[in-house]
């Protein structure tokens, strides 16, 4: 899944904004699982990229008060 911009989130309409939330934050969860389980995950920067990104989407819904 590829990281979005704020401009990207900014075009994208409030129903795909909660989506898109939705899918980050499980990926999130399963990339910590597998952390915590003490796999290696592919992607040692992944978690972060995703936490970001949940936050701008967050930022952005404030914003636009749409939440």
């Amino acid at each position: 899944m590829a990281i979005l911009r704020s401009k990207d989130i900014r075009t994208m309409k409030a129903e795909e904004r909660a989506d898109e939330l939705e899918n980050l934050n499980n990926e999130l969860v399963r990339e910590r699982a597998l952390t915590s389980a003490g796999g290696a995950p592919d992607n040692p920067g992944r978690i972060g990229e995703i936490r970001r990104t949940i936050a701008r989407i967050k930022t952005i819904q404030h914003e636009l008060n749409d939440i």
